[in-house]
C-alpha cells in the first residue's frame, strides 16, 4: 500500500489529509505487516479491508466536526496495534496522546512506529484499564478517552471514564450492536460521572458497515471506587440486576 493510495482514499471519504499525513500511515502500515508476521496485531490483512477498517474508520472522527481536542490530552485505552489512538496522533501532531494496552509486546510494536516516524506527541503505557485508572498521573487528567472495539457499552464506560477530567468527553467506536447496549449503559455512565449523547453514526463510502461513535460527557468526578478490580468490570458490568 503507497502514500497516494492512501491519500486518495483518505480524501474521498472527506478526510483532511495531506501527503505528511498519508505518508505517515503508509509507514505504520508496513511496519504493522512485518509485526504481524511474527505476532498477532490483527487478522484482518487484506489491504484495502485493512485500509478502510484501520485506518479509515480511525480517522472519521474528523470529518464530524470539533469533536476531538486538537491540542488537548486524549488516551487511547486497550490501544492494541494502536487504532484509532496511533492513527490519530499521525494526524493531530498538536494533540497529546497516551496509548495504553496490557501486553507488553503491542508496546513494543508502538514503539518502533514512534521511534520511526519520530512522533514526540505519544506516550506509551503498560497497564490494564481498571489499574491505570488508579494511578495518580493518569486519573481524571484526560480531555478525552477513546476506545474502539474493547467492550460493551456499559464495560467500556467504566474503562474510559475514570480517566477524564469534569468537562472533558469519551468516544466510543460501535456498531449496530450498541442499541442493545445503551439502556444498560445509562445506568453505569451515570455511576461513573457521566452523560450519554446522541450517537454520530458515519458512513464509510463503498461499505456497508453501519458505525456510530458514542460521545459520553464527564459531568462529575468519578468515586474512587470505580473501575472495581481488574476483570470485575467485563464480568459483572455496571446496571446489570
Amino acid at each position: 500500500m503507497d502514500a497516494q493510495t492512501i491519500l486518495g482514499r483518505l480524501k474521498a471519504c472527506g478526510i483532511p489529509a495531506d501527503e505528511r499525513i498519508a505518508q505517515g500511515l503508509c509507514t505504520y502500515h508496513a511496519l504493522l505487516m512485518d509485526w504481524n508476521t511474527r505476532m498477532d496485531l490483527t487478522a484482518v490483512t487484506e489491504e484495502n479491508e485493512m485500509l478502510d477498517k484501520h485506518y479509515i474508520d480511525s480517522l472519521m472522527p474528523l470529518t464530524l466536526g470539533d469533536i476531538l481536542p486538537r491540542e488537548g490530552s486524549i488516551i487511547d485505552v486497550g490501544t492494541g496495534a494502536g487504532f484509532p489512538g496511533m492513527a490519530l496522533a499521525i494526524a493531530l501532531p498538536t494533540a497529546r496522546f497516551t496509548l495504553l494496552d496490557s501486553q507488553q509486546k503491542r508496546l513494543n510494536f508502538l514503539q518502533e512506529v514512534i521511534d520511526s516516524l519520530h512522533l514526540t506527541n505519544v506516550s506509551l503505557v503498560h497497564a490494564r484499564a481498571e489499574d491505570g485508572a488508579h494511578t495518580k498521573a493518569l486519573r481524571e487528567s484526560f480531555d478525552l478517552a477513546v476506545a474502539r472495539a474493547v467492550a460493551p457499552l456499559p464495560v467500556l464506560a467504566e474503562y474510559l471514564l475514570p480517566y477524564v477530567r469534569i468537562g472533558g468527553s469519551a468516544l466510543c467506536w460501535k456498531g449496530p450492536s450498541v442499541e442493545d447496549e445503551l439502556t444498560q449503559a445509562r445506568t453505569s455512565v451515570h455511576l461513573l460521572g457521566g452523560k450519554l449523547c446522541p450517537g454520530l453514526p458515519y458512513t464509510i463510502p463503498g461499505r456497508d458497515w453501519d458505525h456510530r461513535l458514542i460521545p459520553i460527557s464527564k459531568v462529575a468526578g468519578t468515586s474512587a471506587k470505580y473501575p472495581r478490580k481488574a476483570g470485575t468490570p467485563s464480568k459483572s458490568p455496571l446496571g446489570t440486576p
